[in-house]
């Protein structure tokens, strides 16, 4: 058997591993065969077990130059190539095939982060309206009608909305507690349409969902607390009704730090709203839509 052989034969059975001990897709698992049969042929003759670390880093410059194309991969497909290699080289240690694993010291290339997409401030009134509320509103309905309006007036995250508890809303003060990671709580305020939607859901909903005596604030149809699934196809019907596209709770979250922010408020602030923990995580939204800057282009420009 041919050294290359022997490569391949080591990267079927980390194939297999993936499929039967890890579970992964069959979609991921033909990604990392693709990505594992170039660098099998790049090695050529040279072992796994022979191969060294400056070697791993000759690839994914070469990856980054060339690639067999000619003009090199994209920084995203470099990233995951060099996942796959290092996942293939683990499993080799795990195996002892090898003492050591040679990429543990191989930086991944960094990859920008992409600016959040953020629904324009039509988009989120068309999606709030797509929910129906009137008179002939079901319990269901008016539910998802305040979840929607809390997730787009509080920005946070649905899985913390899924943990709030009726107390956890203050109606005096128009404000609630929310638990963020690691258990962090803020005070974020409710604007006025979403405080009118709980209070609507509250009184005519909620009372008749309350099968179970349950504190969430959102039940399902059970009478227990609502679950993030149902969160997500909440607000994925009513981006249908409403003919806006693929909207998902974390959408809304976006729209509320870009909406914030374009309107003039401080960074700093957003982070706090948003509960991050470093402002870091916040600035990414500081970065101006195309829409804003065409819109400030048309309002500062003499001859726009």
């Amino acid at each position: 058997m041919s050294t290359a052989e022997d490569n391949q034969r080591i990267a079927t059975r980390w194939f297999r591993h993936l499929k039967t001990e890890r579970h992964l897709s069959a979609h991921t698992v033909d990604n990392y065969q693709r990505d594992i049969r170039r660098y099998v042929q790049w090695l050529g003759d040279r072992a796994l077990k022979d191969v060294r670390t400056d070697e791993v880093e000759q690839f994914v410059t070469w990856l980054r130059t060339d690639a067999g194309t000619g003009r090199g991969l994209a920084k995203s497909s470099v990233a995951r190539t060099l996942a796959a290699v290092r996942g293939l080289h683990n499993f080799c240690q795990s195996e002892r095939y090898v003492d050591l694993d040679v990429t543990a010291d191989v930086p991944v290339p960094s990859l920008p982060r992409p600016i959040p997409k953020a629904l324009s401030v039509a988009q989120v009134e068309a999606l709030l309206d797509a929910i129906p509320s009137g008179d002939s509103a079901s319990a269901l309905d008016l539910r998802d009608k305040a979840l929607v309006e809390m997730l787009y007036s509080t920005g946070a995250r649905i899985s913390e909305l899924m943990d709030l508890d009726v107390d956890d809303l203050d109606r005096d003060l128009n404000i609630v507690l929310v638990r963020g990671k690691g258990g962090k709580e803020r005070i974020v305020p409710v604007g006025i349409p979403a405080l009118h939607a709980i209070d609507a859901y509250l009184t005519r909903a909620r009372p008749a969902l309350n099968t179970t005596g349950s504190p969430a604030l959102f039940l399902n149809n059970r009478g227990r607390r609502m679950g993030r699934q149902s969160g997500f196809k909440a607000v994925s019907q009513a981006a249908e009704a409403a003919g806006i596209g693929p909207v998902s709770p974390h959408s809304l979250r976006h729209s509320f730090a870009t909406h914030l922010l374009e309107g003039g408020a401080d960074v700093r602030v957003v982070q706090e709203l948003l509960g991050h923990a470093s402002v870091v995580t916040t600035q990414i939204y500081t970065k101006v839509t195309p829409d804003h800057l065409r819109q400030v282009w048309i309002e500062s420009h003499p001859r726009a």
